[in-house]
């Protein structure tokens, strides 16, 4: 970040915070899946669930980038 914006860091605060509840979702997934991924390594649907469960986990840090980038002041 080249120069600090509190305006979009404010404005995109609520929108962080409702993907930060989908971080959890994601993490409770990624969790479950790994562990159903060591019994039944064969399945290939596991492998696919996991990799969303990781990409709702750092869709906060996204959104807030997004934010930042958006707003100009």
């Amino acid at each position: 970040m080249a120069r600090c914006k509190p305006c979009a860091f404010l404005l995109g605060l609520p929108f962080a915070l409702l993907s930060l509840i989908l971080s959890l979702i994601g993490g409770i997934l990624w969790f479950f899946w790994g562990i159903v991924s060591c019994m039944c390594p064969c399945c290939v649907c596991c492998a696919g669930i996991a990799n969303f469960a990781m990409f709702l986990i750092k869709l906060p840090v996204k959104i807030t980038h997004w934010f930042i980038k958006q707003i100009p002041c």
